[in-house]
């Protein structure tokens, strides 16, 4: 917040906030109406076998519904080369560490799936005192096929596809979440995804960042402030 706030009478501060919330409802409506459209969206067919591996052992994609209808997945950024996973992706998941428990009861699983070798997935996951299941996809072409990594070669050509168009990757891993739905017969449909500020929505911090005076306070160097929760200092600065 760089301009100085003006202060009004509450009387003028309930004037202001009837008309931004006539504003929000309006934000609202529409969101309901983008996700109807989105919910309308047509299924493609998942035929390709994909594997995973986790602490259940190796996995097909349809074995992460673990039986239930659909399947939310999050593309968390862990190279197969580093030790510690994406600081961005760690935010989010802080956010949505426990909520698998009640996507369950609306028939839905939730999984995290990274390029990295599981083991350093799961030995992360324990130093960040993570709940939710996570599963390696380095043993096939998951993250490719739903742009989210990419070659070195295709980075240094500057020849990546990422949010549905060509795309400058400053790296091999990119974050987003994917949406899967299993039909009658057990077969695997990709009904949506989304990357880049789509994923936005989701990360809780941020909503409540939003709500503040200060908002995100980030400036130019967006994210430039974040760090992964145990590395920050023993207090929040003042």
């Amino acid at each position: 917040m760089t301009a100085t706030p003006k202060i009004v009478s509450r009387e003028e501060w309930l004037d202001a906030r009837r008309a931004l919330l006539a504003r929000e409802k309006e934000h609202t409506r529409a969101r309901d109406a983008l996700s109807a459209a989105r919910r309308a969206l047509p299924w493609v067919r998942v035929d390709k076998r994909y594997v995973f591996h986790g602490a259940a052992g190796e996995e097909t994609l349809a074995d992460l519904f673990a039986r239930r209808g659909q399947l939310v997945v999050s593309h968390f950024m862990f190279d197969p080369s580093w030790d510690a996973g994406c600081k961005s992706c760690s935010f989010w998941a802080d956010g949505y560490d426990g909520i698998d428990v009640h996507l369950a009861y609306r028939d839905t699983s939730f999984v995290v799936v990274s390029r990295g070798p599981y083991e350093k997935l799961a030995a992360y996951q324990r130093r960040m005192g993570w709940r939710f299941k996570w599963v390696s996809s380095l043993a096939s072409d998951f993250n490719y096929d739903f742009q989210v990594s990419f070659t070195p070669e295709a980075v240094a050509e500057k020849r990546t596809a990422y949010n549905y168009g060509s795309f400058d990757a400053p790296g091999c891993e990119m974050p987003g979440i994917s949406a899967f739905a299993r039909g009658p017969d057990g077969a695997v449909f990709h009904t949506y995804s989304c990357y880049g500020r789509g994923i936005d929505a989701m990360n809780v911090a941020y909503q409540y960042l939003d709500i503040t005076a200060k908002g995100r306070d980030e400036g130019d160097d967006a994210m430039g402030w974040l760090r992964r929760h145990d590395e920050y200092a023993p207090a929040a600065p003042r």
